[in-house]
């Protein structure tokens, strides 16, 4: 999978590749965790994914890596392997009934289609613990809002564009809510390793838990962590430094799909 693939030097042992799409750039990333997963990846320190980007920084020898890149063979498609989290949902979110509009369903069947598929964290950014998941299809894509909301609270479930997402803490934000998890705080733990529940690669599914609007009588399954399939937490240590701080540049997408990504 050479077409559309461009590698820029980034500095003296860092490489940007860059794709024409977000398809072809979430498979390469697939295929580097597989390589490194596999022991076959040439010495790289981290590995960031982007929208259509993907850094490879801390590279020995980025001169010899750039020209094998193009000579990888990369299989499109999904991921079918590496660890699966599943986020219950309640599917209560105020934009329920203008995406059934869009996706030419009952507001009642949004929640059999949209926890339906298998998605995949294609990159990370806008806020600590945001995780962009790829996986809806082309035909369920749908526009941000118009007008973006001042406030979407914590463990909002939304979509825009290709994409669906879960707001890891309240703040202002544009996409469509379609749903709620009840208990958002696991999404982002400074105390545990990763402190992001959703890291690039992780393959996620989102399990309804019933409509039960906000302010009733929720349901256990939402409410208690128990709930999701979370990594053994660290042992406790002092929170100094580690405040988190906004992404960089390299994880926040831009070009023409800027205005759809953009939570």
């Amino acid at each position: 999978m050479s077409v559309g693939l461009r590698v820029r030097v980034a500095g003296r042992h860092a490489l940007l590749v860059e794709f024409a799409d977000a398809e072809h750039a979430g498979a390469f990333h697939a295929e580097v965790l597989r390589r490194r997963g596999a022991g076959v990846l040439p010495p790289v320190r981290e590995v960031v994914p982007g929208a259509r980007t993907v850094l490879l920084d801390g590279v020995a020898e980025p001169d010899v890596l750039a020209r094998q890149l193009g000579k990888w063979d990369v299989p499109l498609g999904a991921a079918t392997d590496g660890e699966v989290v599943t986020i219950p949902v309640v599917y209560d979110g105020p934009d329920l009934a203008e995406v059934a509009e869009l996706w030419g369903v009952s507001v009642a069947e949004v929640a059999a289609v949209h926890s339906s598929f298998t998605y995949r964290v294609a990159f990370c950014g806008f806020a600590p613990g945001f995780g962009y998941l790829s996986g809806l299809p082309e035909e369920l894509r749908v526009p941000r809002r118009a007008t973006p909301r001042t406030r979407v609270p914590a463990g909002a479930v939304a979509v825009a564009g290709g994409y669906s997402a879960v707001y890891p803490r309240a703040t202002p934000g544009g996409w469509q809510l379609i749903g709620s998890m009840r208990d958002p705080a696991g999404l982002w733990d400074p105390l545990r390793e990763p402190a992001a529940l959703l890291t690039p690669g992780t393959r996620v599914r989102f399990a309804a838990t019933g409509l039960t609007p906000r302010g009733s009588a929720p349901d256990p399954a939402a409410q208690s962590p128990q709930g999701l399939d979370l990594p053994a937490p660290a042992p406790a240590r002092s929170s100094r430094g580690l405040e988190m701080p906004e992404p960089a540049a390299a994880q926040s997408p831009g070009g023409p799909d800027h205005g759809v990504v953009n939570p």
